[in-house]
């Protein structure tokens, strides 16, 4: 335990002689995720996530803390990736998903201790699972070829020959999948823990997802989309399933995603987080509360114009799965909530009473509420603190830190505590951030200035720990992070207003900030400017350089440079162009004058471009086609490609491809600026 009270660690007089931030810290760095607390309230589990350099992968571990002690003890040492962490209904065991077999697969441990049992041999592992409250057995939802049983095993010695894949639907890939198993299903059942057999319960030639059972463990929450055509279906209907008779009753079944189910302590009601079309993906989430007893459906939390859920874009925790809500058995229930730049515990009963449980300024990313609700567990991060566990006291917001594993870095590593910036962008709108001086700053020097991007665009830089940021800090840089239009956290309007607008007035809600803290400071050398981002960041990064000669150089990752290919070859581009730029194949005008390429002549920023080649969602094509063109047009670019990387390169990339891309964007700035 640590000796801290308070998650301000680095405000503790422990300030010694420190160095800078390199880009290898992040081996250094431990991120814990996923607390779960036992049934009695009085001991909790967690993971502890490394990246390890020598054998360039992720290893996690599971912890236990004993909350009356605070004493944390490591549970778990085998090189693997443990997941999903439940504790049996009487405390006897934990349950949990591990990859030490490559393959997802189910494991149980005494609460005693001992080496975990693996209890599944699935030949396309498990995907989710929850106990049964009579703690014998365990639903599992597993893929499963079409006439197989979860009985055969596959044979490990046959000589597989390369087959071809046949395309019949739209929907036949994914980014960090590839393309999508035929004529696999998604199926339930459950394992009796005495037998270890394997009891079908939904089967069929349809994807069950398996959401929560009852306390009484009568009924059970599946989500299944039964259309035979689901090409052009964003729906997943929630259902409510007597376990005996197999009898449905719909609890939602409407365009958008519905999902997260709790059952009250009482089974008298469900809780569910969903996001209905109304804006397509820009729509936000809102939790529902469905009555058994009545049927009737209502939401909780309408009367907050901000989203219900975690939308940071960041870095550095790696695996963290929160509950989407948590009932206590007063019938109140707990859930995150992202707003103006936090994501904050939030606190509701079925009479209407809202309001947050935790600060501002930081970024709960990890929560469990005990039964009582007199306190909670909570993983929390701030700019300038990594991450870790805390026992918040629900009523006084007292904190008790329980974990200190990344002490020894914040005693011996420099980290730039950024300021918030407000200012006015287009229409006049309120847009925020923040402003990171360099590592070193002094009065009276000039510094340049790196302007980053974030994805989405319906994500949000929050108050979160960024290595990425504190690195170019660290290399002399300032740097500037915004939340223009389409960014989530503000409202409605405001992550909706990108659409159909896409270089509009997020371009202005950049350009304006810059504007704003080049005017405000003048230690910002305003002619030795840098841009970067990735995804809808590295897409407003090709508009910007392509509209403006403002910046000295530019780092473009995963981007989109054209909508017109981007339709047919992203795993969602079919959906997605209409839903973000307004048009299809059937205006290609339209999609054409949205697209970054179009403008590469008057691309005169010296661009470095870096794409992965397995990135699904933005395919490398996207950054080969800008290449290509400004190469041929003799300006400044090079291409960097990385493979065995998807989308996700710079959050859960193989460790040597994540030091190398920071390595490639701080070179080049070096470089150019």
């Amino acid at each position: 335990m640590s000796k801290y009270n308070t998650m301000d660690i680095w405000k503790a007089g422990i300030y010694m002689t420190k160095r800078k931030l390199i880009a290898t810290d992040l081996f250094k760095l431990h991120s814990i995720t996923n607390p779960v607390l036992a049934p009695s309230g009085k001991e909790a589990v967690f993971i502890r996530t490394i990246m390890h350099e020598l054998d360039n992968k992720y290893y996690t571990y599971l912890h236990h803390v004993n909350l009356e002690t605070k004493a944390v003890s490591q549970w778990t040492y085998t090189k693997e990736i443990i997941s999903c962490p439940q504790w049996s209904n009487d405390g006897k065991s934990i349950a949990f998903l591990s990859n030490r077999e490559e393959k997802n697969q189910l494991f149980l441990m005494s609460s005693d201790g001992g080496e975990a049992k693996k209890l599944t041999d699935l030949e396309n592992g498990v995907s989710s699972f929850v106990w049964s409250p009579c703690s014998e057995k365990i639903w599992i939802s597993a893929l499963l070829k079409e006439g197989k049983t979860w009985s055969e095993k596959a044979d490990k010695k046959e000589i597989k020959l390369p087959e071809v894949y046949v395309v019949d639907q739209m929907k036949y890939h994914m980014d960090g999948t590839g393309l999508l198993p035929k004529d696999t299903y998604k199926q339930i059942g459950w394992i009796d823990l005495n037998t270890e057999e394997i009891v079908p319960f939904k089967v069929g030639n349809y994807h069950y997802n398996l959401e929560t059972i009852s306390h009484d463990g009568k009924k059970l929450v599946i989500g299944v989309n039964r259309e035979e055509n689901q090409d052009f279906s964003f729906r997943e209907p929630l259902l409510l399933v007597d376990v005996e008779t197999k009898v449905e009753t719909v609890i939602v079944d409407e365009e958008g995603y519905f999902g997260g189910v709790a059952f009250s302590k009482d089974d008298q009601y469900l809780a569910f987080v969903g996001s209905p079309c109304t804006f397509q993906n820009a729509t936000h989430s809102e939790v529902y509360i469905y009555e058994l007893g009545t049927g009737i459906r209502q939401s909780l939390t309408e009367g907050i114009d901000a989203p219900v859920g975690d939308y940071v874009a960041a870095d550095f925790q790696q695996g963290g799965r929160a509950p989407s809500v948590v009932w206590t058995e007063s019938n109140h229930l707990y859930f995150q909530l992202s707003t103006m730049g936090d994501v904050r515990l939030y606190f509701a009963s079925l009479e209407g009473e809202l309001y947050p449980a935790t600060g501002e300024y930081e970024h709960v990313y990890g929560y469990d509420v005990d039964a009582s609700g007199i306190f909670a567990l909570v993983t929390i991060s701030t700019s300038i603190f990594p991450g870790e566990l805390f026992c918040q006291n629900l009523a006084t917001g007292e904190r008790t830190a329980l974990t200190n594993f990344n002490e020894t870095f914040i005693k011996d590593v420099e980290l730039v505590e950024p300021e918030v910036v407000v200012y006015k962008g287009a229409k006049d709108w309120d847009v925020y951030g923040w402003l990171m001086k360099p590592v070193g700053y002094e009065e009276g020097q000039k510094y340049p200035l790196v302007v980053e991007i974030h994805g989405g665009p319906h994500t949000m830089y929050a108050n979160t720990f960024s290595h990425e940021f504190q690195l170019l800090a660290a290399e002399g840089y300032g740097v500037l992070y915004v939340n223009p239009r389409g960014s989530h956290g503000y409202s409605q309007a405001f992550v909706d207003a990108v659409r159909g607008d896409y270089g509009g007035g997020d371009y202005e809600d950049i350009m304006a900030g810059l504007e704003y803290v080049v005017k405000e400071n003048d230690w910002i050398d305003e002619t030795r400017l840098g841009v970067t981002g990735g995804s809808y960041g590295g897409f407003m990064t090709n508009w910007i350089v392509g509209h403006t000669n403002r910046f000295k150089a530019a780092v473009t990752q995963r981007s989109i440079s054209n909508w017109v290919s981007f339709y047919g070859v992203s795993d969602v581009g079919y959906y997605l162009t209409p839903w973000q730029i307004g048009a299809d194949m059937t205006d290609i005008d339209k999609l054409w004058n949205a697209s970054p390429l179009k403008y590469a002549a008057n691309i005169d920023t010296p661009l470095l471009i870096l794409h992965s080649e397995n990135d699904y969602r933005c395919p490398i094509e996207q950054g080969q086609q800008l290449y290509i063109t400004l190469k041929a047009m003799g300006k400044e670019t090079s291409f960097v490609r990385f493979p065995e990387a998807s989308h996700n390169l710079s959050r859960t990339g193989l460790p040597n491809l994540r030091i190398e891309r920071l390595k490639q964007i701080t070179g080049w700035f070096k470089k150019y600026i």
